[in-house]
């Protein structure tokens, strides 16, 4: 089992179907011109509780329902997250510096769900049956 690292997260972000790249701010991977995984500047909403210092290694992840969210923040096992600024906003957090505590198929998992939660249908619908999963 491969751990899994940040270039793993580019890597499999840039290999979606139809996915481009946007770095004239932090990287945001888009499909159909929306983002489903984004790296953000440090914001005041996600701080150190300890030390008050702003984290400014935060990766976001679209998510398909706010049931998919709450299983991934409730669950202690894993080390997504959340904050009252994304309340309401079908994302999930995760720090790169915590992302070695999932498996590379664990992050690759994420990642899909990602993009299918933002992709066209059409474009979902062929990932899927590419891969049998329809």
């Amino acid at each position: 089992m491969t751990r899994a690292t940040v270039d793993d997260v580019h890597a499999l972000a840039a290999g979606m179907p139809g996915a481009t790249k946007d770095t004239s701010g932090p990287t945001v991977y888009l499909v159909s011109r929306r983002s489903f995984v984004f790296f953000r500047n440090p914001r005041p909403d996600a701080v150190d509780p300890d030390t008050g210092e702003r984290y400014d290694d935060v990766i976001v992840f679209w998510v398909a329902s706010e049931e998919d969210k709450q299983a991934l923040v409730l669950d202690e096992s894993t080390p997504f997250f959340t904050t009252p600024h994304f309340d309401g906003h079908l994302s999930v957090l995760l720090r790169g510096s915590r992302i070695g505590e999932l498996q590379r198929d664990e992050l690759a998992e994420i990642v899909y769900d990602a993009w299918l939660s933002r992709a066209g249908k059409r474009a979902a619908a062929a990932w899927l049956a590419e891969r049998e999963l329809s």
